[in-house]
């Protein structure tokens, strides 16, 4: 499910500074990306670019994107962060996320037609410097049937009023160390 925007107050922070994440990104060379480590879910072209994956900080990463790596660090609860390319023809399927204490956050970078993603039964595109949030715990999927790589700054952070007791983030498995 997709959640309003306006709830988050981090939000307008991000997408008024889309366009400094934007440079950052410009200035990073492909070879900085890494395939993402769940090949099962995708046919092709799924490839990373991580700042934080799960409470970690990935200190090479964040000092190539120093505006970039302030600006997640400065959303509450965060705890994942990276940039997510889609090359031309990607498809990942249907899957559900791991932990039910944190929402995803996308804020969209670079959007060319042909690309969407679903959310249970909702279906949305994401546009260049306005984030969609979601609950990845709920089947979704995504597509790029453009003719240009898509690219979204993916950023998890805990649900808000999280009781103290559930799970951490640190019982998870290890498939995104990568990120």
């Amino acid at each position: 499910m997709f959640y309003e925007t306006t709830g988050f107050k981090f939000i307008d922070c991000m997408e008024s500074n889309w366009l400094l994440v934007k440079e950052e990104l410009t200035r990073l060379q492909q070879a900085n990306f890494i395939p993402w480590p769940e090949k099962f879910l995708y046919n092709q072209g799924w490839d990373v670019y991580g700042l934080y994956a799960f409470e970690k900080r990935l200190e090479d990463n964040c000092r190539l994107c120093p505006e970039t790596t302030k600006l997640v660090e400065s959303i509450p609860g965060m705890t994942t962060a990276g940039f997510s390319s889609l090359a031309p023809g990607t498809h990942i399927a249907s899957h559900v996320g791991y932990s039910e204490a944190v929402l995803r956050c996308h804020l969209g970078l670079i959007i060319p037609d042909g690309c969407g993603i679903r959310v249970g039964t909702q279906t949305k595109t994401w546009l260049e410097g306005k984030c969609l949030v979601f609950d990845d715990t709920v089947e979704h999927e995504a597509w790029n049937r453009g003719k240009l790589p898509r690219i979204v700054l993916l950023i998890d952070f805990k649900k808000p009023n999280i009781p103290p007791n559930f799970p951490q983030l640190g019982d998870l498995p290890n498939v995104a160390k990568v990120l």
